[in-house]
């Protein structure tokens, strides 16, 4: 009876999720925090055997992530006046070496960005802006020799003064530290806000001080890099639901939906650790005054913890199919939990987020996608299929391109799907990609995708035995002019990738300018009354 109860659950829960379609671009993150070395590391690094030690724990845990599909890791970098790199600006912490101020040894953040960016994971520096550790620690300390007067003590704790402008300009300058020496992809800002026993009236506009002045320093040098925060989950009262006297905007003069809608802020995580109707209104809330930036619920998954609330794991799964349907990522709060997997929310979001998803694109910053890859080729062994392909044409002024790779068991390869994505974020122009013994073949085709996230148009794997045409019966062109004999009843003509999506109307005139297209295959086909369409032929586009 306990297995068939546990079977009918499974039923009830689950097969609903996996009849679902899953977005193809989501952001899907963790908070992987460093203070104490509460999520990484759980050892320090004394010597070069404690240094590869450290680096095992944090690769084993980047492959549980990236299993999961998470595409995105906040990495505590600054901790409390301290940081993970050697800065120069403020001292080691002590959570590597176990020694404030002393090097463990190695670049840890220079390491975890190549190896999340080697799993085809963004990394961005997670910065705590306004406190410093209490009293009495190592950071706060030394700040205090440096700026006396900038720390406020407020009980044991101290914090840097929000008000003095020399608040900005430091935290600033940090964060361009961070952003000119390593290839982050973003910069996370936590606690940029009063606190909350601060005496005195709060004035949101010192705040918003700090954040421009940040803004302004990190895209300077990288304009590509992700400007984000993590505010109080409720933004302020909302007509129905009240905050009970906790939320970003009156309580800490944390304007951070005021930050997106002035364009201070690329994303936010608003940290939502709550239950029941203290999440989904404000959930909605946040995305409905979202100006068309990443809006990412931060998920107190340490709830389900029975020290801490002993949620359920259901309320969890409600937050995030919620989530999901109102078009707003899920960050988890924080990686110990996650792969505890506490109450089976590791088990779960590998059913939630069962295939890779890429991150939505920043448009508002840069809208012109790349060109496709050229001459893919793909060798189909026994066990191995062998990709490579010449890189794109990048139209940002991003450092490189990556790409992301589709494969089917039909052809062409439908790349708006989900389920076709298997590897994202690629840094290479090659991949070996394993396949069973006596498998039917996989399709591919891979986009190129610049830093801001704008992908190109796909190119396919060419070949005679996979065209749904004969290469024979190919219209001919130069790459410019496509001569065609025209369809009497058309009112226009109409050409199409593969897959089916317009790219070019153009009137029913021969010879067809293809003058504007990218390499690559394409159909043609006549636009008569009603929208009806018939397809005159295929062709391919190479200079």
């Amino acid at each position: 009876m306990p297995e068939m109860k546990r079977l009918a659950l499974f039923i009830l829960l689950f097969l609903p999720l996996l009849a679902s379609a899953q977005p193809k671009t989501e952001i899907r993150a963790v908070w992987l925090t460093t203070i104490g070395g509460i999520d990484w590391p759980s050892t320090y690094a004394h010597n070069g055997m404690g240094i590869e030690q450290q680096k095992r724990q944090l690769c084993d845990m980047l492959d549980r992530l990236k299993a999961v599909n998470v595409n995105t890791v906040l990495l505590q970098t600054r901790v409390r006046a301290t940081t993970i790199y050697p800065s120069d600006i403020e001292p080691w912490d002590g959570c590597l070496s176990g020694k404030p101020g002393v090097s463990p040894g190695y670049d840890a953040l220079q390491f975890a960005i190549d190896e999340c960016h080697r799993r085809g994971m963004e990394l961005h520096a997670w910065v705590v802006t306004i406190p410093v550790g209490k009293w009495n620690t190592y950071g706060c300390r030394q700040l205090r020799k440096r700026y006396g007067r900038l720390i406020k003590r407020i009980g044991e704790e101290g914090y840097m003064d929000p008000e003095s402008p020399t608040t900005a300009s430091y935290i600033a300058d940090i964060c361009e530290e961070i952003t000119r020496r390593y290839d982050v992809d973003g910069i996370h800002l936590d606690y940029i806000r009063y606190p909350e026993t601060w005496r005195g009236r709060m004035n949101p506009n010192y705040i918003t001080d700090i954040v421009r002045a940040i803004r302004q320093k990190v895209k300077l040098y990288k304009p590509w890099v992700k400007l984000s925060c993590s505010p109080i989950g409720k933004y302020d009262d909302l007509t129905r639901y009240r905050s009970n006297g906790w939320n970003a905007r009156s309580r800490v003069a944390q304007d951070a939906q005021q930050w997106l809608r002035q364009g201070l802020m690329d994303q936010l995580y608003p940290m939502m650790y709550f239950a029941g109707n203290n999440f989904y209104p404000f959930a909605i809330d946040w995305q409905e005054q979202s100006a068309g930036r990443h809006i990412v619920a931060g998920l107190g998954i340490y709830m389900l913890h029975p020290r801490e609330r002993n949620w359920p794991i259901d309320e969890v799964q409600r937050q995030m199919s919620v989530t999901r349907q109102i078009g707003i990522g899920h960050c988890y709060f924080r990686a110990k939990f996650l792969l505890d997997n506490v109450k089976g929310v590791y088990d779960y979001a590998a059913l939630h987020d069962r295939y890779p998803a890429l991150i939505p694109p920043m448009t508002w910053a840069h809208a012109l996608k790349p060109t496709a890859p050229t001459s893919l080729k793909v060798e189909h062994a026994t066990k191995t299929d062998l990709i490579s392909w010449s890189g794109a044409n990048d139209k940002s002024d991003g450092p490189y391109l990556i790409y992301n790779i589709y494969a089917s068991k039909s052809y062409p390869v439908d790349i708006t799907k989900a389920e076709n994505l298997i590897t994202t974020r690629h840094i290479w122009n090659h991949i070996s990609i394993p396949r069973q013994a006596g498998s039917p073949p996989l399709y591919y085709a891979v986009t190129a995708q610049d830093r801001y996230g704008n992908e190109s148009m796909a190119i396919q794997e060419q070949s005679a035995r996979l065209l749904p045409y004969s290469p024979s019966n190919m219209l001919a062109n130069d790459g410019k002019k496509l001569p065609v004999s025209l369809p009497g009843d058309a009112r226009q003509l109409q050409i199409e990738t593969l897959q089916g999506t317009p790219v070019l109307v153009v009137p029913n005139l021969s010879p067809v300018n293809i003058s504007t297209l990218e390499e690559g295959i394409y159909q043609l086909k006549s636009l008569h009354k009603k929208g009806i369409t018939h397809r005159i032929g295929f062709f391919v586009v190479k200079r």
